[in-house]
């Protein structure tokens, strides 16, 4: 039962990171304010798709290999790829990470229908732009890249620790998968992305999103400052968290 609960999971977490980086309105590219940041962190959209493809080829490859081991009269190539031939089971730290990536995508929903159309992935002001103060954003000023931390966070939980297929299967590559569900991942042992690897891949995607979040809520900052003047500053004099509140 675990193993089935697991993949359903996997794919409905998924569905949800996708619903999370899907942009709600098109950018008006003769809007655009902050293009002047480093090239790195102005690719967040890009990064987004690309991470989504990855969300996407990670649920299918799981499920593939739980199609595979569970009805083993099936002939799907892919234990050939996979050191281990039982399903993946449902972990404590999966759970974890499924936690934090349906929060986060339900806060940054949230932000797509509070701003309406507001909302767009390159960082642009609407001709009928105004100051939006309720739902998340009177908790925290930047709540959307609240959400986004939460999503990294809650798929390196889930797909970077021992149970996870790119930990236990290793995509096939020779003497680097794990054997059985022994893996690697942030839990140590001998998977793919086990130990370091997965604690260092995680730290960088992680410490790559807050600092795009860091450089666009700054922007951000800035340009409602200008456009709204004393009803921004008694805002953020209210409000002074960017992400967290009590913490930044």
């Amino acid at each position: 039962m675990s193993p089935t609960i697991r993949i359903a999971l996997v794919i409905a977490q998924a569905l949800l990171n996708g619903l999370a980086c899907t942009p709600p309105n098109p950018t008006p590219q003769n809007r655009r304010y902050h293009t002047e940041e480093m090239y790195i962190l102005q690719i967040a959209p890009l990064i987004f798709k690309c991470h989504q493809i990855l969300v996407y080829l990670t649920a299918a490859l799981e499920t593939l290999h739980y199609l595979s081991s569970t009805f083993t009269q099936i002939p799907i190539p892919i234990p050939t790829l996979c050191a281990s031939s039982t399903p993946l089971p449902l972990t404590p730290s999966f759970a974890l990470g499924f936690l934090a990536v349906a929060l986060g995508t339900y806060i940054r929903l949230d932000c797509f229908a509070t701003l309406g159309p507001l909302f767009t992935f390159d960082l642009s002001t609407h001709p009928h732009h105004k100051l939006v103060t309720n739902r998340f954003y009177s908790y925290v000023r930047h709540p959307a890249y609240t959400g986004s931390l939460l999503l990294v966070f809650g798929l390196a939980f889930s797909h970077l620790t021992r149970g996870a297929f790119w930990v236990e299967c290793g995509l096939g590559i020779s003497g680097s998968g794990a054997s059985g569900l022994g893996g690697g991942g942030f839990e140590g042992g001998s998977g793919l992305l086990g130990g370091a690897r997965a604690i260092a891949m995680w730290g960088v995607w992680w410490a790559w999103t807050l600092c795009v979040g860091v450089s666009r809520a700054d922007a951000e900052d800035r340009q409602m400052r200008v456009m709204f003047k004393e009803e921004w500053e008694a805002y953020a004099r209210a409000v002074p968290w960017w992400f967290f509140p009590g913490v930044i």
